[in-house]
């Protein structure tokens, strides 16, 4: 049997032209490339300093959505196999198989209300909040 996914991205059909049970035959499995982890929202400076931490790790960002602060980390799930089938299905876990296609990014953009790639940007914008740093680096 020959897979339905396209090996260019972007070349999916849309969400609205495939049914909710085969989305996934068309996906390149968007979900299991990452995973966000809450976290506190910093508020002085040794706060912002663990969020510094954080992106200072290759494949690493920092988002924030309705308020929430989130860790994302970009990595694939290692039981993702080339075709980005799981090769775990049958015992993956339950956050797996509690993820629904309906809240899925299948063909969506992500969009934050703030985003942060770098260790640069977190001390910029905590410098904006909070004023300048009083203690020397």
């Amino acid at each position: 049997m020959t897979s339905k996914r396209s090996t260019t991205p972007g070349t999916q059909p849309k969400r609205s032209e495939v049914s909710p049970e085969k989305l996934c035959e068309f996906c390149h499995a968007k979900c299991c490339q990452y995973f966000a982890l809450p976290i506190d929202k910093p508020t002085t400076f040794a706060e912002f300093d663990d969020v510094r931490w954080y992106l200072y790790h290759e494949r690493t960002s920092i988002f924030v959505e309705d308020g929430d602060w989130y860790l994302l980390v970009h990595n694939p799930c290692r039981a993702l196999d080339a075709n980005f089938r799981c090769k775990d299905y049958a015992i993956r876990p339950a956050i797996c198989r509690d993820y629904s296609n309906q809240k899925c990014e299948y063909d969506r953009v992500a969009l934050f209300d703030q985003y942060f790639e770098t260790p640069e940007q977190i001390e910029e914008y905590a410098v904006a909040l909070l004023g300048p740093r009083k203690d020397a680096r």
